[in-house]
């Protein structure tokens, strides 16, 4: 705004100076009659309009100095006409002119905008002194400001160099408490941890110890069952024999007990030893997994899930079943586990198809943060909410049971997944099919496991 008003107070003395010299120009033509003032004068006269315009320009936003520059336009162009009228004098009227020149009609015009631009140049001048005020209480007010905000800016720095500081020696602290409870927890992790496989060894000898201990009486109790089913064959051929030959034959109940009673018991004991000798052998089974030296190597899990999808190709062809094997990740684990795990996962799939329904089994998997999953996806019977971790514990099952079995595959499954550092999640809903998700680090690390 400054530097406007300067601009302005410049192009009005531009202004006056090119009227003033058409002044001059034409005074002297009237004296000399000399051409050259009047081409000194045509050139002042176009500088004057050209200022004008200028002018008119820089003072658009002023309504009060646009009015101004429209009445220095009027007397301009008013000086001019006068001029071309009084260049056409001669003799007396010329003489006439000239002794009144003192109150010639240019030199009044001339005059007029003299006294206008004044005005327009004092208003100017005040309008300057205005801005200058302004500009000075402006660059206090930025001062100020710019003083506030510099020490509004170092309160602000020192408070948070404080609190960095604060911050920092907190952080310190908190890093060395952090760094003393981790040495705590690693020397009570690997004590827990020593713990924990004493007591799983400690498990597994029991297991095994029980298990063989209780198949020695139950042997003795199979043999002596046969030694009765044999008894009771002679006993009844005896019986045959006396009917045969009229002999006289027991009473009723004896009879009764000899032909049903004893058989049907027999037949009883027979069942359940059979039943307990097959725990017992799964229970066996289990331990001597739990006991195996784990052995890892590199595992293409497509190759291993393509390998038992063949070796059940017979129940596959023959259920009707459609079996799709994807692109599954590579693991460094114990093959027979992994093989042991991912194999009962299948042969479920297959085994609990949907009556009714076409079966479908899909075999999926991936890597997630440095682990390897593999979901085996199935169309079948499902499972309910309430069962979906019971199948994992022990001699327990889910839904009708027309399958053979003694409920320990996904116990084993699992049991043998957590020794591979992993897991076995489930899915499920009745009536709509299952998966299961096994999860395995991409490689094993067996620490002391085996030791």
């Amino acid at each position: 705004m400054v530097a406007h008003t300067l601009a302005v107070q410049a192009n009005l003395g531009a202004f006056a100076s090119a009227t003033e010299r058409v002044e001059t120009a034409r005074r002297g033509l009237i004296l000399t009659q000399n051409p050259q003032f009047a081409t000194i004068m045509e050139e002042a006269e176009a500088q004057s309009l050209s200022q004008l315009s200028t002018l008119e320009k820089l003072v658009s936003d002023n309504p009060e100095q646009r009015a101004r520059v429209t009445q220095l336009r009027r007397h301009l162009a008013s000086y001019n006409r006068h001029h071309r009228a009084t260049l056409g004098l001669q003799g007396r009227d010329r003489a006439t002119w000239i002794a009144g020149f003192a109150n010639d009609g240019g030199v009044l015009e001339v005059r007029a905008s003299r006294k206008i631009v004044e005005s327009m140049l004092a208003d100017e001048l005040s309008l300057l002194h205005e801005r200058e005020a302004r500009q000075q209480r402006t660059q206090q007010l930025f001062t100020l400001s710019l003083i506030g905000s510099g020490i509004l800016i170092i309160i602000v720095a020192a408070a948070t160099l404080l609190l960095v500081r604060r911050n920092l020696v907190e952080l310190r602290r908190s890093r060395a408490e952090l760094r003393r409870l981790n040495e705590g927890l690693e020397e009570l992790v690997e004590a827990r941890t020593g713990e924990l496989k004493l007591a799983n060894a400690e498990i597994q000898r029991f297991a095994y110890i029980v298990s063989h201990d209780l198949r020695s009486p139950l042997v003795n109790v199979m043999g002596f069952t046969a030694e009765l089913e044999t008894a009771r064959k002679a006993i009844a051929g005896y019986l045959e024999r006396g009917d045969a030959e009229g002999w006289q034959a027991p009473d009723a109940a004896t009879r009764l007990a000899i032909e049903e009673d004893l058989p049907e018991s027999i037949g009883f004991i027979r069942t359940s030893t059979q039943k307990m000798d097959r725990l017992i052998n799964a229970i066996l089974n289990l331990s001597r997994q739990g006991r195996r030296t784990l052995a890892p190597e590199r595992l293409e899990l497509s190759v291993v899930v393509g390998g038992i999808v063949d070796s059940l190709q017979h129940r596959i062809a023959e259920t009707g079943t459609e079996v799709t094997v994807e692109d599954l990740p590579v693991i460094v684990s114990d093959r027979v586990a992994v093989e042991q795990i991912l194999s009962n996962l299948v042969e479920n799939a297959l085994k609990y198809l949907q009556p009714g329904r076409a079966g479908i089994i899909r075999v999926t998997g991936g890597t997630d943060l440095g682990r390897a999953w593999v979901s085996v996806i199935d169309n079948g019977r499902g499972i309910e909410p309430r069962d979906h971790e019971r199948v994992f514990d022990l001699f327990r099952r889910s839904g009708v049971q027309d399958q053979q079995g003694e409920g320990i595959g996904l116990a084993h499954a699992r049991a043998l997944a957590y020794r591979l550092g992993g897991n076995i999640e489930i899915q499920s809903e009745l009536g709509a099919g299952s998966t299961f998700r096994l999860i395995l680090p991409l490689v094993w690390q067996s620490g002391e496991e085996d030791a």
